[in-house]
């Protein structure tokens, strides 16, 4: 048997692979920082083996609380990921028993979403006729920032932003601006068409391009997390957040959507923006009409189960929603999807995937529509 991880976004430590009932691994902190969750690697030769993987520094993971109830996903081809049952959390420790029916096969926290395939989604929207790709600028590492510019500015148009993957490790993000991307540069969708002829849609599918290719979870390359940043961002430490927040104060901005994974909470969820100072009862009212909107558009999304009010004290204005709020008094939200599944509508062999990240994605057009208007 072996294990590897030396790919896009791989990372593990393996202590011992000597005994395929009892795998020792480690899960492998962010390159500069000591945050550690995210795994994705390789084992081969181990067809028909019952195998048993210990994952022993899970209780320091960045977020322990996610583990209860979680179940690693695994495939064969990297293209159809599944839901490995024999997945628990005991005495500190993750355990994984599997019996992989093929020679190679993958582990992941949750289906990856490749530096490649984040270039196809690129090149796929330059090659739309609604749609342009500019370059922001550059990471830390000297990767290329990106935005998606949909539609053209003309008189009464609104800006709109859309950006994800701030945590490289919550995958799930970028799979949702597939989906939205795919149904907003569709000619045929009326809904698309209507919004392209309200606003001007800026879209980052990936905020953190270097965490994303190395594996991280929560940082970038300098160890910068990225959804701390946004009062004060750093040419040097943070770039990639420095670089969109001028692009915002060029275009303005009207709606502002930040898409993320949370590790504990089975549900997808809004972040408000009620509590940041100055937030006007006129934007309130707006923003209570756009969750209304989302929960029209979307069964997965609900409303009970969410964060607690003030949750983030006085690093709330580091946050990207809460910036823009404070900003631009606009409705500005954060989206939560799970690693785990959504509770109120399970799947026993997919948990939350791809495939559900991006229909949510695709829906998200409606409220915004709505927003648009009102």
């Amino acid at each position: 048997m072996n294990i590897s991880h030396g790919f896009d976004a791989g990372a593990i430590e393996v202590v011992s692979l000597d005994d395929p009932r009892n795998i020792c691994l480690r899960l492998r902190p962010d390159n500069a920082a000591e945050f550690h969750q995210w795994f994705y690697f390789r084992l081969a030769n181990a067809a028909g083996q019952p195998v048993r993987m210990v994952f022993e520094n899970a209780a320091t993971a960045a977020f322990p609380g996610g583990w209860p109830g979680y179940r690693c996903v695994a495939s064969y081809d990297r293209r159809n990921w599944f839901r490995v049952a024999g997945t628990r959390y005991e005495d500190g420790q993750l355990i994984v028993e599997h019996t992989p029916e093929r020679n190679s096969i993958y582990y992941a926290y949750f289906e990856p979403y490749s530096h490649e395939r984040h270039l196809d989604l690129l090149g796929n929207a330059e090659m739309s006729p609604f749609a342009q790709v500019d370059n922001l600028g550059t990471t830390v590492e000297g990767r290329d920032l990106d935005r998606v510019v949909v539609g053209r500015k003309a008189p009464g148009r609104k800006a709109v932003w859309i950006i994800a993957r701030q945590h490289p490790g919550e995958t799930m993000s970028e799979w949702f601006i597939e989906g939205l991307l795919e149904r907003l540069l569709d000619a045929a969708d009326p809904v698309a068409r209507r919004i392209r002829e309200h606003a001007v849609v800026h879209v980052v599918p990936n905020m953190n391009p270097d965490g994303a290719v190395r594996g991280n979870l929560r940082t970038n390359a300098a160890g910068c997390n990225l959804n701390r940043a946004w009062n004060a961002p750093d040419a040097e430490r943070s770039p990639e957040v420095l670089q969109v927040r001028q692009a915002i104060e060029e275009s303005g901005c009207e709606l502002f959507l930040d898409i993320h994974g949370d590790e504990s909470l089975p549900y997808v969820f809004l972040a408000t923006s009620e509590d940041v100072p100055g937030f006007t009862a006129a934007a309130l009212q707006q923003q209570n009409r756009f969750v209304e909107g989302l929960t029209a558009a979307s069964p997965e999304f609900q409303t009970r189960e969410g964060y607690e009010a003030g949750r983030f004290g006085e690093e709330m204005l580091g946050l990207a929603s809460k910036w823009v709020a404070h900003r631009f008094g606009c409705v500005a939200l954060t989206l939560e999807m799970p690693f785990k599944d959504n509770a109120n509508m399970p799947d026993g062999q997919t948990g939350w995937s791809g495939a559900r990240s991006k229909r949510l994605g695709a829906a998200m057009l409606d409220p915004i529509l709505m927003h648009l208007q009102a």
